[in-house]
């Protein structure tokens, strides 16, 4: 349990809060590159409680802004996109990418005033579809050569789905392996062969064994935390027999991210991103060893799911996540459908908009969620002492395009050497990859 002062210390983002300056201080997805895929590519954002305007200019290039224009207040989303730049439909003052006031045409002719306007802006950068901005002081930090940034965009499928709740209990359910052989429990069992682009559909490692199947007969893994320079991994090992181990390697991505395995082919890069204290997006990265992903496919499951252009989740509270008592008692141990996502979404919202872990008893399972929190809180306190360049995937002079994977796999190992041939099952899966995913030894 902890304070409601220590929760808000954890969870609120907006500007000025504790966990928001840190939040600010990363790399943080704002939106989809096919958002901007419209005739007219303007889009509002909301994160971290800041109003925004995303958009593209005539050259090609995005920015994003503040939301209203710092003239009288009115909403650049309504913008004319013309001249290089958004014009706002007020009074026709004309920013550019960088925030830069280009013209102020209601002024006398000679007025130089728009040389001393500016609206506030932050960098983005695109990479495989999806857009990050940086909202934090002083130049952003350089990205790693993480395995969803550096596969070629064909091998790399983005989405993302906007959750009812704050994004801590988000991404705590990212990082909680045991959950797994309960909230997405399977009472029947699917071929293998149907499971492109589903999570906990593939069999396990090179065996025959669904991993639905494994999940539901082993539901006590034993978990062990190891500290990385990128954050956290987490191990699960389900002991199958005398002989054999179930190894599964996620990771946290320190500050909102997770990696995990998704198949025998592809792993799930994911942030927990704020739109405010109360409800936040959670962006995917699919990334694909095997063979190009088909996008189409992949866009149309998720498709089926959210509407857009918000991608709000059609299973909901306001329809009770569609739970069916009778599927509950024959087919999923929630009662709400085949996406684990909605069984995810289901639990964290379920808990209220912001957790009150005032009244929350955790246990060894929790051994993820405990490490990740006694993290959190103490680089928050590293902000406020001022150490920016002492924060895990942060340092300027950290060397982050050394940092690869991170690796995250559901393996087969025996019972003695699990901690090395984990390891090895993993380098084995990216030697066969389609484009190249070596890893040095630095990153086991």
């Amino acid at each position: 349990m902890m304070s409601r002062e220590q929760n808000e210390y954890l969870t609120l983002t907006g500007k000025g809060q504790p966990a928001g300056e840190l939040l600010r201080r990363y790399w943080m997805p704002v939106a989809l590159s096919d958002e901007l895929k419209v005739d007219r590519p303007v889009v509002p954002v909301r994160l971290m409680g800041e109003d925004l305007v995303l958009f593209r200019d005539d050259r090609g290039e995005a920015g994003l802004l503040q939301r209203h224009c710092p003239h009288r207040g009115a909403d650049l989303c309504y913008g004319r996109l013309e001249d290089s730049g958004l014009r706002c439909a007020f009074h026709g003052w004309l920013f550019d990418v960088q925030g830069r006031c280009l013209e102020t045409p209601a002024e006398p002719e000679k007025s130089r005033m728009h040389e001393q306007i500016r609206a506030t802006n932050y960098p983005v950068t695109e990479i495989n579809g999806v857009i990050f901005a940086y909202m934090g002081p002083g130049e952003p930090p350089e990205f790693p050569d993480f395995d969803c940034f550096r596969a070629p965009d064909s091998h790399v499928f983005a989405f993302k789905g906007l959750w009812q709740c704050n994004w801590l209990q988000a991404l705590e359910v990212g990082i909680d392996p045991a959950h797994a052989s309960f909230l997405h429990r399977f009472l029947e069992d699917e071929d293998p062969a149907d499971s492109y682009g589903k999570q906990f559909r593939d069999a396990a490692a090179d065996t025959e064994i669904p991993m639905t199947r494994l999940l539901r007969e082993y539901p006590r893994p034993k978990i062990e935390v190891e500290s990385t320079e990128y954050g956290l991994r987490l191990l699960s090992l389900r002991q199958l027999d005398a002989d054999r181990m179930h190894v599964r390697v996620t990771n946290q991505i320190f500050p909102c991210a997770i990696t995990i395995p998704m198949s025998k082919h592809m792993n799930i890069t994911q942030w927990h991103v704020p739109v405010d204290d109360f409800s936040c997006y959670w962006y995917s990265m699919f990334t694909s060893f095997g063979d190009a992903v088909d996008k189409d496919t992949m866009r149309a499951q998720r498709l089926m799911e959210h509407t857009l252009p918000d991608y709000v989740p059609l299973k909901n509270r306001t329809n009770q996540y569609h739970y069916n008592p009778d599927e509950q008692r024959t087919l999923t141990f929630t009662g709400m459908g085949q996406d684990i996502n909605v069984h995810d979404q289901w639990a964290c919202e379920s808990m209220g908009p912001i957790q009150d872990r005032t009244d929350e008893h955790l246990g060894r399972s929790d051994v993820g969620i405990i490490s990740y929190r006694r993290l959190l809180k103490e680089m928050i306190e590293r902000v406020d002492q001022g150490q920016d360049d002492d924060l895990p995937m942060r340092g300027i002079a950290q060397g982050l395009s050394d940092i690869h994977g991170p690796m995250a796999i559901d393996a087969i190992t025996g019972n003695e050497d699990w901690q090395t041939e984990w390891v090895k099952a993993e380098k084995q899966r990216r030697s066969r990859a389609t484009w190249p995913a070596d890893l040095d030894s630095s990153a086991a």
